[in-house]
């Protein structure tokens, strides 16, 4: 079972399960899910070699998706579901193969498509820091920007970095994820392929600076999500909830709105 951050308290309203994306935790959606808990409970999970879930050798979509719902199965009620980045695709997945267990979905600057980037330097990097005598996060910050220009990559990736342990050590398990890392950055459309279209409310939210939900992934959108809006938020990328977050709680809160 994954770890759970749980927010709020159950009310009428469906709860809202959120997945996060890659190098990711639950943590990071702490402040989003709080405010969000003012009408129902909120339950933000690490997904499995994150954070404080359990490490396992796979790691891809059909595993994930199903993480998720065992999830849902242990609340014993669907869920409206909110993936972001992988943990987006996740969500889809999610919904295809188990439509019952999903009200409403909110999929968050990713498409059911395949990418031709990689993640893996970003590994290379985390691999590369000198752990040695490491006491600080700006300590680890100085180290790491030898490897990493970018100070919001940076603290992103640090908050996986456990500095409380000895030794001081990444929450991440490195070698599965850059072992699949092109199933990470992929997309099942085999399976896809052969599961009926999500007929429920869905909602794809993207950064209008974001390149990740391009026009030419719609057909992709539109064949899987027949309902689905697209929508984008205005100066933000591809952390759209981190750069924009009360545009971003005000779009969730009006798509969930039954």
């Amino acid at each position: 079972m994954l770890t759970l951050i749980r927010h709020g308290t159950p009310t009428s309203l469906p709860p809202l399960l959120i997945a996060h994306g890659l190098f990711g935790s639950g943590r990071n959606w702490g402040a989003i899910a709080k405010r969000l808990s003012d009408s129902r409970e909120v339950v933000a999970v690490d997904m499995r070699n994150h954070a404080g879930s359990f490490w396992d050798d796979q790691h891809d979509y059909p595993s994930m998706a199903a993480d998720l719902a065992q999830v849902i199965d242990a609340e014993g009620q669907p869920m409206d579901v909110l993936g972001h980045s992988m943990g987006g695709k996740a969500a889809m997945l999610l919904a295809l193969t188990h439509p019952e267990l999903v009200n409403r979905l909110l999929v968050a600057d990713i498409a059911p498509v395949a990418y031709q980037h990689s993640q893996t330097p970003l590994i290379d990097a985390m691999r590369g820091l000198d752990l040695t005598d490491l006491k600080s996060r700006s300590e680890a910050d100085r180290r790491l920007a030898t490897q990493i220009d970018d100070s919001q990559v940076r603290a992103f990736l640090l908050q996986s970095l456990d500095l409380k342990t000895q030794p001081v050590h990444w929450r991440l398990n490195l070698d599965a994820l850059e072992h699949h890392m092109d199933g990470i950055t992929g997309w099942p459309s085999e399976i896809a392929a052969d599961l009926p279209p999500f007929a429920g409310p869905t909602l794809f939210l993207s950064g209008a600076n974001s390149d990740y939900v391009r026009p030419d992934a719609r057909p992709a959108i539109r064949a899987l999500f027949p309902k689905a809006h697209l929508s984008r938020i205005p100066g933000a990328g591809h952390w759209l909830h981190a750069e924009k977050p009360r545009e971003f709680e005000a779009t969730v809160r009006v798509f969930l709105t039954p």
